[in-house]
């Protein structure tokens, strides 16, 4: 049986990759690019990563990157949103 995180920890590292990545998550979900669905789909797919426990790592030494790393299940997620940026529905 699959151990999910806790919610607050995936939560915070969602939305540092979110920073990291320069995905604007707040954007995203005022322009309708992120609903409350997706979101919440975020950090449960976060929350079942066996990466993430590498991940506040990969955090602290990548302030700004092009991309989540691949090990990131978001990594498609933050990539499509930051694609998104700029672009209002």
């Amino acid at each position: 049986m699959l151990h999910l995180g806790e919610i607050m920890t995936h939560l915070r590292l969602v939305l540092r990759m979110g920073q990291a990545t320069g995905t604007d998550m707040a954007a995203a979900h005022r322009n309708g690019h992120l609903t409350q669905q997706d979101w919440a789909e975020m950090i449960q797919y976060c929350r079942g990563c066996g990466w993430a426990n590498q991940c506040l790592d990969w955090l602290d030494r990548h302030e700004g990157a092009a991309s989540a790393p691949q090990t990131c299940k978001n990594q498609q997620r933050f990539a499509a949103l930051k694609a998104m940026q700029g672009k209002v529905s």
